[in-house]
């Protein structure tokens, strides 16, 4: 991991790997991201969580319009609709697979793999790519 200290924003305390970063204050509660949504949406978010926190501790960011999770620094999130999710997961190289949806590219070492789940037993499909995500959101990638 990454030894460098975290940087906090003296405003709202959220920690960054980078100082100064860019990011809007605030964190939202998670319940509303649920709210008039199907039953299914809180189960694949709570699978996609189990399956996080086995790779190690992570802190939740409950955003205005996202979900974030987060270690050094955010490597995944879900955006809650009413009858799926969907998400992305931040990877060090880029992976072409029928999983994703679309990949962009930010830098060589960031890549942002975008996907959609519809039931919650589909969040095991992403286990091997979300393991090297939240690697990345240790900062393990720049070791």
């Amino acid at each position: 991991m990454a030894t460098r200290p975290l940087w906090h924003c003296p405003r709202c305390g959220r920690s960054f790997a980078n100082r100064n970063q860019s990011h809007s204050c605030g964190l939202g509660q998670l319940d509303r991201h649920f709210e008039r949504t199907s039953p299914e949406m809180r189960r694949i978010y709570e699978a996609f969580l189990a399956m996080l926190e086995s790779f190690g501790p992570v802190t939740i960011l409950p955003e205005k319009t996202r979900i974030a999770f987060h270690v050094r620094m955010s490597f995944a999130q879900l955006t809650v609709r009413r009858n799926w999710m969907l998400g992305h997961l931040v990877l060090a190289r880029r992976v072409e697979n029928p999983l994703f949806t679309r990949v962009e590219t930010f830098s060589p070492r960031n890549h942002a793999h975008h996907f959609r789940l519809e039931q919650a037993d589909e969040v095991e499909w992403l286990r091997d790519h979300a393991r090297e995500a939240y690697a990345v959101g240790r900062q393990e990638h720049l070791a």
